[in-house]
């Protein structure tokens, strides 16, 4: 007897309620109350796995069901809010009957894989650095261990780039997901700095190689029209990411430690690799056929503006990473608040992204979204030195949510309209190395500049702004020229 999808999710997010109940009513006040923190430890252990197994029926429904993908990333949501998959579970016994079950849709595994690479990333930050000097590191050391992932990784999107035109993604996606997990296990038998040192080089660059196959996959099984919207729904499962993976890696590892996080997302790595490999997998004419479209990579005007968005973007993300925590300490707020503050903002951004606003990204030409998301970006940067208030720093990083989501696509969408599928994954290796390369300019050369917290703020912002003038000033103008040489 074959169990519906949904009956599958069903059970398990059901488990997960529960789990998550018996976490918080009964293990926590054994540990706070009766002093037996075994309790906290064997539960959260048990709620870890359910966890993932419900993350696992998720991705199950949306290969089989192919629902919006909104639905999926209120599924994971809800796991975060007591009796929230209760609820849920009451929405899905009412329109049970209204999901089909169909073939599977590959699209859906290569946004998983999206999803996993940047969960890898971001649970990666709040536990990287107390690792570090966990195992003998000096403060400055730390910052090293943590900066390094980001500069190999860098090398690492350039090499995939060149390798995904020259052997095809499906190989680069395999590739990546089962070195990246091997890496990942490596932090098991770290002990010291120099081990350390060495694991995150080589996560880094493993690490590096899947982003850039997965999008030019995606870029080239998508249709032109329908690009925006596409690349709307890729940022939603890294919003998602951006969310879920802080909060997952913050509690997992007070509970158990940071290599036990690790080998979690290690291995939610190698059952992907195992379902890329089964489903996923490409006939050897159309691998020959990725192959023999390979053509000389040059720079055109859409391809450097899609650059420009990736390196500011990723530059504005670095310099709130660094400004933000230290900008809310001086305030006197709790640091609580700053990882709430990063998650407004993800959630704005992801809502953007699965609402029906993400047809605008299909209707409004990408240069003035990307205007649009440099402009809110900029203003939320300014805003934020400004303001003292917990309620108005919400609203603030909410606007800073609008301008991601206008930005991520827009600069996806600008560089697949100007590339052709032969020089595509190179095109997108390099603009993955922007990424890389902003977030490291942002978070360690702001620090390096003579200015103050609210300097640092103010020229984000004002940089920010003047580049959206300047390319909304150039967009103009090639509008009005076009016009001039048609009516000629």
């Amino acid at each position: 007897m074959k169990f519906h999808p949904i009956s599958i999710l069903r059970a398990t997010g059901i488990l997960d309620g529960i789990s998550l109940l018996v976490l918080l009513c009964i293990a926590m006040p054994l540990k706070y109350i009766a002093d037996y923190p075994m309790a906290v430890t064997i539960v959260g252990a048990v709620h870890g796995g359910i966890f993932i197994a419900y993350l696992l029926s998720i991705l199950y429904v949306q290969l089989r069901v192919q629902w919006n993908a909104g639905l999926s990333i209120v599924a994971i949501l809800v796991a975060f809010i007591p009796a929230g998959n209760f609820v849920f579970d009451y929405f899905l016994k009412k329109r049970k009957a209204s999901y089909t079950i169909k073939p599977f849709c590959k699209s859906w595994i290569v946004y998983m894989i999206v999803f996993f690479t940047f969960i890898d990333l971001f649970t990666q930050l709040p536990i990287m650095s107390t690792f570090a000097t966990s195992v003998g590191a000096s403060a400055m050391i730390a910052g090293f261990v943590v900066g390094i992932y980001s500069l190999t990784n860098t090398f690492g999107n350039v090499l995939s780039g060149i390798f995904t035109d020259r052997y095809g993604a499906f190989r680069l996606l395999v590739l990546g997901l089962i070195t990246t997990s091997i890496s990942l296990l490596l932090y098991n038998v770290v002990d010291n700095p120099t081990t350390l040192i060495a694991v995150r080089f080589i996560h880094g660059f493993l690490g590096g190689l899947i982003v850039p196959a997965a999008f030019t996959l995606l870029a080239n099984t998508t249709k032109e029209e329908k690009q925006g919207s596409q690349s709307a729904v890729t940022g939603s499962f890294v919003g998602v990411a951006a969310i879920v993976g802080p909060a997952y890696s913050g509690i997992m590892a007070s509970r158990t430690s940071a290599p036990f996080v690790f080998t979690t997302v290690a291995a939610a790595g190698i059952v992907l690799a195992i379902v890329t490999v089964l489903f996923l997998k490409m006939s050897a004419a159309h691998m020959q056929k990725e192959v023999q479209e390979r053509e000389a990579f040059h720079f055109n005007k859409g391809i450097v503006q899609a650059y420009a968005g990736a390196f500011f973007l990723m530059f504005s993300q670095g310099a709130l990473a660094y400004l933000l925590p230290l900008h809310v300490e001086n305030l006197g707020h709790s640091s609580r608040l700053s990882g709430t503050l990063m998650s407004m903002f993800g959630i704005v951004a992801v809502l953007i992204f699965v609402l029906p606003t993400n047809r605008l990204f299909d209707k409004i030409p990408p240069i003035y979204n990307l205007v649009a998301g440099l402009a809110c970006m900029g203003a939320s940067q300014l805003l934020i030195g400004q303001m003292r208030g917990a309620a108005a720093l919400y609203g603030v990083l909410a606007l800073y949510g609008v301008g991601f989501a206008f930005l991520f696509p827009a600069i996806n969408t600008l560089l697949v309209r100007s590339t052709t599928a032969g020089i595509r994954g190179k095109a997108y290796g390099y603009f993955y190395a922007f990424f890389s390369l902003g977030v490291v300019v942002g978070s360690s050369g702001l620090g390096i500049l003579p200015f103050s917290l609210i300097g640092s703020f103010t020229f984000t912002g004002v940089l920010l702004i003047v580049l959206s003038a300047i390319v909304f000033i150039s967009a103009l103008r090639t509008k009005f020229s076009s016009k001039t040489l048609k009516s000629a």
